[in-house]
């Protein structure tokens, strides 16, 4: 899959804490919102192009994936693309998630600890239903990738982005961690100093005005953005983003995970 992509994605992001929905600050501090489900079925109806449910807590516990939110979740009857994150550590992890209701897998701590089973996901599933997600911030003129387990903060692996670089996965979430949930913050240069070019990048983290939207959607290495506690202010937040981006060419994804045609 190239970057240089035509037509570009809204994808709504449900942060989940403990089993509920969350508002989030920087993964820091967060205000509870109400039962996942509610507002994915919210987003569906909405129209965004994808919906990405990230279950901030469960590597941090080493519980696995969140099934019992996976099955409420497919008895919504959800039309929108369904992506999962959270807890998944094995491919076992992966194919349940996508057999119960995901069409994609989003991973982050399995990045660091096992890049081979990363890969033995992706040789299962397809590299299109794989996406690597990576918490990242600039220091001194370097970026640095966050460990949400224990807070601390590394360069970026050689293993973890060899990942990319030979296409095991599909796309790279780049998570502005230190700016997510603060409105108009998210750092542009993070796209810019990324530094595998020909894999296509999902911009999240304090994405909100509809200027910054335009202009980091215009970027040709970015496939989509996707936002989070600013679709959940107003029932025609998606609507009003997709009028103010007049010129931008929004697209609903063409693919869907293996299994779930």
């Amino acid at each position: 899959m190239g970057c240089a992509m035509l037509k570009k994605r809204l994808i709504g992001v449900i942060t989940v804490r403990r089993g509920w929905a969350v508002q989030s600050f920087g993964f820091r501090r967060w205000l509870p919102l109400g039962r996942p489900e509610v507002l994915a079925q919210n987003l569906d109806r909405w129209g965004v192009d994808e919906i990405l449910v990230q279950a901030i807590d469960r590597s941090v516990a080493n519980r696995g994936p969140d099934f019992e939110l996976l099955e409420r979740l497919g008895r919504t009857g959800l039309s929108t693309p369904l992506i999962y994150g959270g807890g998944i550590a094995t491919l076992a992890d992966a194919d349940r998630a996508v057999s119960t209701a995901a069409d994609r897998v989003c991973v982050d701590a399995l990045l660091r600890d096992n890049p081979r089973e990363v890969d033995r996901i992706s040789r299962h599933l397809g590299a299109q239903a794989v996406i690597g997600a990576l918490p990242l911030a600039r220091r001194d003129g370097t970026l640095r990738w966050l460990d949400h387990r224990n807070r601390g903060e590394t360069p970026l692996l050689a293993s973890a982005l060899g990942l990319f670089q030979a296409g095991v996965v599909s796309e790279a979430l780049l998570i502005d961690w230190r700016n997510e949930g603060a409105y108009g913050s998210f750092d542009e240069a993070l796209l810019e100093a990324f530094p595998v070019a020909e894999v296509p990048v999902i911009a999240f983290g304090g994405l909100s005005e509809p200027a910054q939207l335009r202009r980091v959607l215009g970027m040709p290495r970015v496939a989509a953005a996707a936002i989070g506690n600013f679709l959940n202010y107003t029932e025609h937040a998606v609507q009003c983003y997709r009028e103010q981006l007049v010129g931008v060419v929004l697209r609903p994804p063409s693919y869907r995970a293996m299994g779930q045609a």
